[in-house]
């Protein structure tokens, strides 16, 4: 089986997902079509140059549905693009690149775009009216609490205090804003026609000015949910956990944006036709599931398989782009893997810049690509926890 490689990631801006939202205007179609004309471009792609478009999105109803992959893709002119859409909650980015890997590595494929869109502006979170989420009987039965409550439950469990959580939350805003100001993210993203003529292309929700003492003033978010029965439903599966601390805020939770992200895979050879120069290896991949009530333990899992499988060690690793699905995820993933501060999400992350569900991975790919060419680094990971346990992680290497 022969190498795969990442040829290019691009995506949106990242616009707050309320009315007056920087892309709350554009539909997922639109989002994603803008992205597919881009890549074109840049790289004077034929018509049928692209085997596939595999694209991710967790809430797949309304402007979401009917197999919108396949509509970029006709609108694209890319008719003989079949297109395909996967939903693995917010894990769906990444496991659009792995399978549009996996496909490439098995010979079916030579260039596939992969990655993900998310308009929760067009799209609210269960929409799609799944009986993970609405069923009572079946929530209670799978144990589905709200991931702020899951997230409540690891500080719990894990030890983590008020003050370390707002640390991380402050962080994370700070270096999102600090990477924006030295334009670390201007190659990867792409111009938005916005209202009245302007152009979109920022992450919108970052809070500049966050500090650990401004967090500390924030209310508990999840804590009303817990005493509404989500607190008794985790105690129902684990009776072992007693009370359960609610922490977490808005300001160390992550923000719901709307966005798309893609990324160009493709084999060496497929690359040599089209004149592409690969910007990374894949080098592996693994998806996975956990306990779906403590739930948001699953990408850290997800890296640690990947990482077996490449045999590769935590400390090989030069820059870890995990999407912040709270903050005690986060606190727990550095202390297990041994991981400093300065390889992990040093640009900010999900916190300060938004979650838009499918588009994360891709978008993780093109911060974690970007970072290791700054610092002339070998390995990078990229990995995402989602609703009921799930998880993905994919491992990068540097192209020189």
């Amino acid at each position: 089986m022969s190498d795969v490689y990442l040829y290019d990631a691009i995506r949106t801006g990242r616009g707050k997902a309320k009315a007056g939202g920087g892309l709350a205007h554009r539909t997922p179609l639109q989002l994603l079509s803008t992205l597919l004309a881009d890549l074109g471009r840049r790289h004077d792609l034929p018509s049928g140059a692209i085997a596939d478009l595999v694209i991710g999105a967790a809430t797949q109803t309304g402007a979401q549905g009917g197999n919108l992959a396949r509509t970029a893709a006709i609108l694209a002119g890319w008719h003989r693009t079949p297109g395909m859409m996967l939903n693995r909650f917010c894990a769906s980015g990444i496991d659009a690149i792995n399978t549009a890997a996996a496909r490439t590595r098995l010979g079916t494929d030579g260039l596939v775009v992969a990655g993900g869109v998310e308009s929760v502006s067009h799209a609210p979170m269960y929409s799609d009216h799944g009986p993970l989420f609405e069923d009572p009987d079946i929530a209670v039965r799978a144990g589905s609490v709200a991931m702020g409550i899951a997230a409540d439950l690891i500080a719990t469990m894990e030890g983590f205090d008020r003050a370390e959580l707002d640390a991380f939350g402050a962080r994370s805003q700070q270096r999102a804003h600090g990477a924006w100001q030295a334009g670390r993210f201007a190659a990867d993203v792409v111009d938005v026609p916005g209202l009245d003529g302007e152009v979109f292309a920022t992450d919108e929700a970052i809070r500049a000015h966050a500090t650990a003492d401004s967090l500390a003033q924030l209310e508990p978010a999840f804590a009303k949910l817990g005493a509404s029965g989500q607190d008794d439903l985790v105690r129902r599966h684990h009776p072992e956990i007693g009370e359960i601390r609610h922490l977490h805020t808005v300001g160390t939770s992550p923000t719901l944006v709307d966005a798309a992200a893609i990324t160009l895979i493709g084999s060496a050879r497929a690359g040599a036709e089209y004149g592409l120069r690969p910007r990374a290896r894949i080098v592996s991949a693994a998806s996975v599931a956990v306990d779906p009530v403590v739930m948001l333990t699953g990408g850290q899992e997800a890296v640690e398989r990947a990482l077996e499988q490449a045999g590769l060690h935590p400390d090989e690793i030069a820059v870890f782009e995990f999407a912040e699905s709270f903050a005690a995820t986060c606190l727990k993933f550095q202390r297990d893997l041994t991981i400093d501060d300065d390889r992990f999400n040093p640009n900010g992350g999900t916190i300060a810049m938004g979650h838009a569900f499918g588009a994360t991975g891709a978008i993780l790919a093109a911060n974690c690509v970007g970072e290791l060419e700054r610092r002339g680094e070998r390995y990078g990971v990229i990995a995402v926890s989602g609703a009921a346990g799930l998880g993905s992680a994919t491992v990068l290497e540097r192209s020189a």
